[in-house]
């Protein structure tokens, strides 16, 4: 399906990240992927070039307009040019209560939305016919915890981006986007992991289980996919029914009970 795809993934070392890079590699696509974490990236770019996959690994932070002019550079350079690129990467600290600094605040935004854009801009030159964007938010971009202000913040400006960028890149590259719910991501850490989860974990969820990130490959995957070509400037949600699922105190077994937040 990705035969010889050139595919960009942002944060591609562990978690989510590391599932995008070993899956579109198993569907014949070369893998540029960058990360701030020099081990965790060292340890996925050996094992995607084991399974033959032609592969760059970028050690930077993202956050850095250095660092992504730099990246771009080199995935040109390898390769000539791109046919998808995957905005995944992202850190946040917290919102109001934490407190979440003016700067914290804005590392958040420059790496979850400044980035994405600026990686768009600067490939833009060089996407293929077909070429596809995908940039993952979150269903936290439409329902919050308390003291989640830069996450929120951040996935609701890529959410908004996703759909402006699918307008001005119309014709040239599809731009969708992807919503994780909850998604377990440990298996990706550590191959060691075993999940444990309670009778409540999986029960909130009309699915019945709690999200694995090979449920969020498919969703990139299929977003692009060639044959999905009328698909775009959309968000899709990735999240086992959870945020369709309304409870009141006094359903389903659960009881609310506030607390006070002190501040």
């Amino acid at each position: 399906m990705f035969k010889d795809k050139i595919c960009v993934i942002s944060g591609g070392a562990l978690g989510i990240g590391r599932c995008l890079t070993r899956e579109f590699a198993k569907a014949g696509a070369k893998i540029a992927f960058v990360d701030m974490n020099e081990e965790a990236g060292k340890v996925n770019a050996a094992y995607l070039k084991q399974q033959g996959c032609e592969t760059l690994f970028f050690l930077g932070d993202i956050s850095e307009e250095e660092t992504l002019r730099l990246f771009a550079d080199s995935v040109i350079e390898k390769f000539g040019h791109v046919d998808i690129l995957i905005n995944n990467a992202f850190f946040s600290k917290g919102g109001i209560h934490t407190p979440c600094s003016y700067n914290d605040f804005n590392l958040a935004l420059r790496m979850g939305v400044t980035a994405p854009y600026m990686l768009a801009q600067l490939f833009s030159p060089y996407f293929r016919e077909g070429a596809a964007i995908v940039n993952m938010t979150s269903t936290r971009a439409h329902m919050s915890q308390a003291n989640t202000e830069s996450y929120t913040a951040a996935k609701g400006a890529i959410s908004a981006l996703t759909h402006a960028l699918a307008v001005s890149l119309a014709g040239k590259v599809r731009v969708n986007s992807v919503a994780p719910g909850w998604i377990d991501t440990g298996s990706y850490h550590d191959e060691s992991y075993e999940a444990h989860y309670s009778a409540a974990d999986t029960a909130q969820h009309p699915a019945k289980r709690v999200g694995d990130p090979l449920d969020i490959a498919s969703a990139v995957m299929f977003l692009c996919d060639e044959r999905n070509s009328f698909i775009t400037g959309e968000n899709l949600v990735v999240d086992g029914g959870m945020s369709k699922l309304m409870i009141y105190s006094g359903d389903e077994g659960w009881e609310y009970t506030p607390s006070e937040i002190k501040r």
